[in-house]
């Protein structure tokens, strides 16, 4: 059997922008003293002279990131998750949010993934307060092929899109050849009929190895890809949602505000639905390897197998 190829999706964006730079010279990179860690790197070895090093300052650089837009250019706005979401909200809410401004942010290195960095920099509020935005587009890619083209789709679309990528490398799940992606719609990587498990970014894989399991005991579950977590695809949930019955969503991010908030919010006003939420619960992360961290939070593809099994009961 060969062996599964593994890229980090925060190389995808690097590779993602060298490309779209050789097609489109109103593309402008900025970033925050982190090209080496955001892979923005590969554009400036590429463009030079379209890539902006703003230093150890992630609300100046959103600042600037916005005023470029204004100008008609289309800046990719790079730094961890922690600084781009976090340190740097204010500016995003009113400096490109409230002009809604086509500014793209690039934002690395989020969910506990980010390993031996630490509580400090494992972002698992972003989703959450990215979706308090009004306009804001939320794309988390599970893979390389997937990251790849989220990053020329969000070049495509008019206005602000928070892009989030990780640190670790993950299987590519997807078919190059045969892929597409489309803003705010989810896609079934398997349908199954008794419960539905919504999952987004890495836990997509993990969810489609744990439904492996679960189709060894008997339990056949759908699994569904949800890349953009705003605009949400209410419709696809909700369909799948009427026919198993039971909802189960699994992220790398809290689970207060962020997928299974959102997908609970549309289930409550659509269809009420018995739902599990599978993620962070109301914790900082800590430090250590990445794949030991997702074993002990629970999600890996046995932590899901065990919490879904159990709700099944």
């Amino acid at each position: 059997m060969p062996e599964v190829k593994k890229i980090a999706t925060r190389d995808s964006y690097g590779n993602a922008l060298v490309e779209l730079g050789k097609e489109h010279e109103d593309v402008i990179v900025l970033d925050a003293d982190l090209a080496a860690a955001t892979k923005t790197g590969v554009f400036k070895k590429a463009f030079p002279e379209r890539h902006i090093d703003c230093g150890i300052a992630e609300s100046n650089m959103t600042g600037i990131a916005a005023g470029i837009a204004a100008t008609g250019k289309v800046p990719f706005c790079s730094s961890f998750a922690m600084f781009s979401a976090g340190r740097a909200f204010e500016q995003v809410r009113n400096s490109i949010g409230y002009p809604h401004l086509n500014v793209k942010i690039g934002a690395t290195h989020a969910g506990i993934s980010v390993g031996e960095d630490g509580a400090t920099h494992q972002c698992n509020e972003d989703i959450a307060l990215m979706r308090t935005i009004p306009g804001m587009t939320i794309i988390n890619p599970a893979d390389d092929v997937e990251a790849r083209a989220a990053v020329k789709a969000a070049y495509e679309l008019d206005g602000p899109v928070y892009l989030r990528f990780g640190r670790l490398a993950v299987p590519v799940i997807n078919d190059e050849a045969t892929y597409k992606f489309e803003i705010g719609k989810g896609i079934v990587m398997k349908e199954g009929t008794d419960v539905t498990i919504v999952a987004t970014g890495l836990e997509v894989n993990e969810s489609l190895e744990a439904a492996k399991l679960l189709e060894a005991d008997g339990i056949n579950a759908e699994v569904i890809n949800i890349h953009t977590i705003k605009p949400l695809d209410v419709d696809l949930i909700v369909a799948s949602a009427k026919k198993t019955g039971k909802v189960v969503t699994v992220e790398e991010h809290s689970i207060i505000g962020g997928l299974g908030g959102a997908v609970a919010e549309a289930l409550s006003e659509k269809a009420p639905t018995k739902m599990l939420r599978i993620g962070v619960e109301d914790t900082f992360g800590e430090s250590g390897p990445a794949v030991a961290l997702l074993e002990k939070y629970g999600l890996d593809s046995k932590g899901i197998y065990a919490k879904v099994k159990e709700f099944m009961k």
